[in-house]
């Protein structure tokens, strides 16, 4: 009896197409992509003079609101020692802790400074931080600014790649200068030979700060030169692909893939969205539900 034909070997994934087209060029681009040097970006992370002065601002601001609130305590409200101690701490956390958490909170990653020099805190991801972020933040300023004066502050800001304090070190986020006039990128699309793979298409596990990533190579692709072009999308779809299931069909072009995958997310988000405000709409009595109801 003859041998049986050997099995047709599986297609090649977009990660294996990327590494065997050249492997140096795209390990390069890949290690570009994730630091985000391979496409000039506008979104630019804040310059340490920006920094410095907007950290001063606040210092001041915060330092004269908790050294105004300590002294009238302890002159109209303190009678003894132990309450002396207490409203002195007491004070300094809701100065200190407090108020920039709940400043940071409510303007989206802004302070007096900040608003003042140009820039604002955002997530890895670019998304505007969140109560978690703001706490964070504030916590860890307490040994890193108030009790070095901003000595380990400034030293973190210096050795780190987009100027992070320690406190934006533990909490995942970054300065992000503000003040760039931007036009809106152009939406992305879906491509029609993707339509019928997204309908089942599961991107759950796509970090979102790959998805930002993403999105800034797709905004930008038009002004990079063809061959960097291709070599990012080929690096920046092995990157997506682990976290996509099924896998996009055998010979899908890398930039369109990246385009499917985040008009699925886009998508998926949206519908999010409309289910969370039925169920605050269904919540709600009658005649207090919007008249457009979903």
């Amino acid at each position: 009896m003859p041998p049986a034909p050997p099995a047709p070997a599986a297609a090649p994934t977009l990660a294996a197409r990327a590494s065997t087209r050249d492997p140096n060029r795209i390990e390069s681009a890949a290690a570009e992509v994730v630091t985000g040097e391979a496409v000039v970006l506008d979104l630019r992370p804040a310059g340490l003079l920006r920094l410095f002065a907007a950290g001063a601002v606040d210092f001041l601001v915060y330092g004269t609101v908790a050294a105004a609130a300590v002294a009238a305590g302890l002159r109209y409200l303190v009678t003894n020692d132990a309450q002396a101690t207490t409203w002195l701490i007491g004070m300094l956390l809701v100065c200190l802790v407090g108020v920039p958490t709940a400043v940071e909170t409510l303007t989206r990653g802004r302070s007096v400074g900040r608003f003042a020099l140009g820039y604002v805190i955002v997530r890895e991801d670019g998304a505007a931080i969140r109560f978690r972020q703001a706490l964070v933040r504030s916590v860890v300023a307490l040994v890193e600014i108030w009790l070095t004066l901003g000595t380990f502050a400034l030293v973190s800001a210096i050795v780190t790649s987009r100027h992070k304090r320690l406190g934006d070190l533990l909490s995942g986020t970054y300065p992000l200068e503000s003040d760039q006039d931007q036009a809106l990128p152009a939406p992305v699309l879906m491509p029609a030979e993707l339509v019928e793979w997204a309908r089942r298409a599961d991107i759950s596990r796509l970090p979102g700060s790959l998805a930002w990533r993403v999105r800034e190579f797709l905004d930008r692709a038009r002004t990079v030169e063809e061959g960097t072009r291709t070599s990012i999308a080929r690096a920046l779809a092995a990157h997506v692909e682990p976290h996509v299931s099924p896998p996009p069909p055998w010979g899908t072009h890398p930039e369109r893939f990246l385009a499917a995958v985040l008009v699925v997310r886009r998508d998926a988000e949206y519908l999010a969205g409309l289910r969370a405000q039925q169920r605050r709409l269904d919540l709600l009595p009658p005649d207090r539900r919007a008249p457009y109801g979903l």
